[in-house]
């Protein structure tokens, strides 16, 4: 078969398949010959070549035969070089590249050494640093859920340095799963479809942050299903992040829900007080070296921690404000300079939860009444619910410690403090009250 007879070929196939799928897969083919009924064609990418045989190879052989050659079978081989002569000869042998290099720019500063960890959230760096030391993938996805700023990017970003650092061959891509999008869309638009799906399908690592952002956008969606299945069937590893469980993002598509699932699914808690507490000290060792020989007073940093929670990088923002203004004024870091300083964010953070909601909630919970939670009565399964309301009250308000004991009926406020001490001390040891705790604060914050 000569090359020209081939061209008619493809004219014909571009009648069959359409003008869109022609100019990605037919197109780029180089005719190489026909030997013993099997016709053999040159291709940019072994992906590409794979992608032919599932799905217009049957095409192609009907479309030869019709030439009244005898066609038993289509190869498809990955080209070494550009043949030297006929209408072919000048396609390249490797696909053009998007117009713009696909994925995001890591942070410096997102390491796995920089990262506090806590009860909240150590599961998560578990896991992460697992997917981190490469090798074997043992879970696929890892996704990684919870709210705003409680270190599902910092993680992402840990990874994907450690990756890179001791993995330096592993093709790693990080992205947005805007970045995700915009770049579907513009190979849509520029007819490199081909280009996208080769250099989404052979990466070793795809990691892709918010991929809530993808939810109702239909087109995406099936493009990102399809790029999933590719990389679980080739055994890569895929790590996700969004700001909740796959089965809560509304209109995502439910077989991206289920492949999601499949996985190890982690939920980031919101800090608690310990945490949020050990952030603070590790970034004041950082801003005391930039700012030397500012003063930082004592019970500040544990002022922050209790008054700032629902946000780490609202916390981290109010500590560089603090000690850039305290150097600007040439001032102790007092606790007035810090309210001061820190007006603004502080109103916005300060809790609305009431400690009349916390004893609502703690009563349903243990199913005691509301009257017993406040009354005088001592039998532990009164006591212990309302000591756990007490620590929550201090926890999650700014009432003081004898505010908190008028609201349980008087009590005095050494009672308040055993009350605290006792569930602290209980949380290390019993997992149920643990367990209990997390739920009832997520219930009082939602």
């Amino acid at each position: 078969m000569t090359n020209n007879m081939w061209d008619e070929i493809r004219q014909q196939l571009q009648e069959t398949i359409g003008a869109n799928n022609y100019s990605t897969w037919i197109e780029p083919l180089e005719f190489s010959g026909i030997a013993d009924g099997v016709a053999k064609f040159w291709v940019p990418t072994q992906f590409f070549g794979n992608w032919i045989r599932r799905n217009f190879a049957d095409q192609i052989k009907h479309h030869l035969n019709t030439t009244g050659i005898a066609i038993t079978r289509v190869e498809f081989a990955v080209a070494k070089h550009t043949p030297a002569k006929g209408p072919a000869a000048t396609k390249p042998a490797t696909p053009k590249p998007l117009a713009r290099e696909i994925g995001a720019s890591l942070d410096s500063h997102f390491t796995f050494d920089s990262f506090v960890v806590g009860k909240p959230n150590e599961l998560a760096h578990a896991a992460a640093k697992r997917v981190s030391e490469g090798g074997p993938v043992t879970f696929n996805p890892l996704f990684l859920y919870g709210g705003v700023g409680l270190g599902k990017t910092h993680l992402m970003h840990a990874i994907a340095h450690d990756l890179k650092k001791h993995q330096p061959d592993l093709n790693v891509i990080y992205l947005s799963a805007e970045q995700f999008m915009y770049s579907f869309v513009q190979a849509l638009r520029d007819r490199k479809m081909m280009d996208f799906k080769h250099m989404f399908r052979s990466v070793d690592v795809l990691m892709v942050d918010d991929v809530q952002f993808i939810a109702g956008k239909d087109s995406t969606q099936e493009e990102f299903f399809h790029t999933f299945n590719a990389l679980v069937d080739q055994n890569k590893q895929i790590i996700i992040s969004a700001d909740r469980a796959p089965g809560e993002i509304m209109k995502l598509e439910e077989r991206i829900k289920s492949r999601l699932q499949c996985g190890l699914v982690v939920d980031l808690h919101p800090t608690d007080y310990e945490l949020r507490l050990g952030i603070l000290q590790q970034k004041v060792e950082y801003y005391r070296n930039q700012y030397k020989g500012l003063v930082l007073a004592d019970g500040i940093l544990e002022f922050l921690a209790h008054r700032i929670s629902s946000n780490i990088r609202v916390l981290e923002g109010a500590l560089t404000r603090l000690f850039a203004f305290a150097s600007l004024v040439g001032r102790e870091i007092t606790l007035e300079l810090t309210q001061d300083c820190l007006a603004d964010i502080l109103r916005a953070s300060d809790r609305k939860i009431t400690i009349g909601e916390i004893q609502r909630k703690v009563s349903e919970h243990y199913n005691i009444r509301l009257s017993d939670m406040i009354g005088p009565r001592r039998m532990r399964t009164l006591a212990r619910p309302r000591q756990i309301a007490m620590y929550l009250a201090k926890q999650l308000t700014s009432r003081s410690l004898p505010e908190i004991g008028r609201h349980f009926g008087g009590r005095d406020h050494t009672t308040v403090i055993h009350g605290i001490r006792k569930i602290t001390e209980l949380k290390e040891l019993d997992s149920q009250i643990s367990e209990d705790l997390e739920l009832l604060r997520r219930s009082l914050e939602a």
